[in-house]
């Protein structure tokens, strides 16, 4: 069973530039895992008849958003974090808005797992919103995976929006305490090992210049000047089974690329 998971940074931009049905032709996901899809279903005019598609787009059009698209139909399907996760941490209002109406989360439930896309808040460029990402987002997913763990194992992915340690960027040095590379944001991902969560790619791939994401603005792509921001975390439990990790750097399409999970039967 392969699971992708990419930031589309747009699906109807990535469609528009005949680049969606590529790749998936080219990767040929089981379950295809998607943030910022920044559109609402009805918006995309693309096949996906293949697959049992749930989209979450944000309430604020053009925004955000993530979608799971799969071929084995889930057994069940949630949108968002659960109320009372939403109510514990204070997960509402902050100065760019209600963070819980952001479509950030789809959970997909299938028969010995749930698998969750996600699409973590970026703490902005002055830092406006790392207060809310560390004191309040990341605690509550962790806790939110936490408790789908006491039911049965847990795959999460998507953009964690953090670069979890010095070769999971091409230049760690002048980026120390920026967004994406903060102490806060790193112990925020941190605790998602410490809580027994595994990061799949490091299973198999150890050192630098494998990243998924580039700057548009400096044509960072070009030098392989990227960021390791998008990743599949797994319950222990789980890790035996994941067979394959792989970063997808050749598919073009959105400033991010795909990665992906293999698992075994």
């Amino acid at each position: 069973m392969r699971i992708v998971s990419w930031n589309v940074n747009g699906i109807r931009a990535v469609h528009k530039k005949e680049l969606f049905h590529p790749f998936l032709e080219s990767l040929k996901p089981d379950v295809v895992c998607l943030q910022e899809i920044k559109s609402q279903e009805h918006e995309f005019d693309g096949d996906l008849s293949e697959f049992d598609a749930h989209w979450h787009p944000a309430v604020k059009k053009g925004y955000s958003g993530t979608a799971i698209f799969s071929k084995p139909q889930p057994l069940s399907v949630t949108k968002g974090l659960p109320k009372q996760i939403v109510d514990k941490f204070d997960l509402t209002n902050d100065d760019f808005g209600d963070v819980s109406s952001e479509g950030r989360v789809v959970t997909a439930e299938y028969d010995d797992f749930y698998l969750v896309t996600v699409y973590t808040p970026n703490a902005k460029g002055d830092l406006g919103r790392l207060k809310l990402r560390h004191e309040k987002w990341d605690p509550a997913f962790l806790a939110y995976m936490k408790k789908l763990e006491k039911k049965k194992p847990v795959i999460f992915c998507g953009d964690l929006n953090v670069a979890h340690q010095p070769e999971d960027l091409a230049n760690p040095k002048p980026n120390e305490g920026k967004a994406g590379y903060t102490d806060e944001e790193r112990s925020g991902f941190e605790q998602f090992l410490t809580a027994g969560f595994v990061d799949t790619f490091r299973m198999f791939t150890e050192g630098n210049g494998h990243y998924t994401w580039w700057s548009y603005v400096t044509g960072a792509r070009a030098r392989n000047a990227g960021w390791r921001i998008d990743y599949f975390l797994v319950s222990a439990s789980l890790k035996d089974r994941v067979i394959a990790a792989e970063i997808h750097a050749d598919i073009m399409g959105s400033d991010h690329c795909p990665v992906s999970i293999t698992l075994a039967d």
